[in-house]
């Protein structure tokens, strides 16, 4: 996919990012569609930065907001595990962008959590979502972001329909698989120099299965103090 489609608009331009990845076959669910367009991208990155461009995006300290197409292709994996109702976890909250996804789709009757072991993103994740279309369910308790190890998860409200990982592991926190749902998936990048995108679903008996979905390149989901000395 080339960048330079993108490079003219500007949100009309956030909606034609969206219709774009459509032509591609990235977004399949009138959904997911709906949803990243209801949640603008030019919100969560950076002043100064290209936000509607098809590229992983620096955010400070060493981490990144994930190109669009793999906001869609999360979102498309684990779109029947965020109905209205359910519980969702983002690990690795990063600018709040995919967890304002996620409270769209679970609604208010549902809980998206946040997890994000910087403060400072913390703090400005919250700013962006206030701006956002997901502000009320901010304001009504339904959508938090906290400051945490993000391979502890979120327990105090586990279990969790969705799992959204949004670092490379490079093997799956147990904390994670035992905070997912028996008919959960968790979406995971797993892998330190070759990494594979993961989906982990538990069956109603508990059951874990595992399965690659495609190769991946993401920062490494690790220890605060080790984040901020990578180079």
């Amino acid at each position: 996919m080339e960048h330079r489609l993108w490079s003219s608009g500007a949100s009309d331009k956030n909606k034609a990012m969206v219709e774009q990845l459509q032509r591609y076959g990235i977004i399949k669910s009138s959904k997911v569609a709906q949803v990243m367009e209801t949640i603008d991208r030019g919100l969560f990155v950076p002043p100064g930065a290209s936000p509607y461009f098809d590229s992983p995006m620096p955010i400070g300290y060493n981490a990144t907001i994930s190109a669009p197409h793999m906001h869609a292709s999360c979102l498309e994996l684990l779109e029947k595990h965020l109905q209205p109702g359910m519980r969702a976890l983002d690990v690795g909250s990063g600018t709040g962008y995919l967890t304002a996804c996620f409270t769209i789709m679970v609604g208010p009757e549902g809980r998206a959590v946040g997890v994000e072991h910087i403060p400072e993103l913390v703090t400005s994740s919250i700013e962006n979502i206030k701006k956002s279309a997901a502000a009320p369910q901010l304001t009504d308790g339904s959508l938090s972001i906290h400051i945490a190890d993000g391979r502890e998860g979120w327990p105090e409200l586990a279990p969790y329909d969705a799992i959204h990982v949004g670092a490379a592991a490079p093997q799956i926190p147990q904390a994670l698989i035992e905070q997912l749902k028996p008919g959960g998936r968790m979406v995971i990048p797993v892998g330190t120099m070759f990494q594979e995108l993961k989906v982990v679903d538990k069956n109603q008996d508990g059951k874990v299965s595992i399965r690659d979905e495609t190769a991946v390149r993401y920062v490494p989901l690790t220890s605060k103090d080790a984040q901020l000395q990578a180079n």
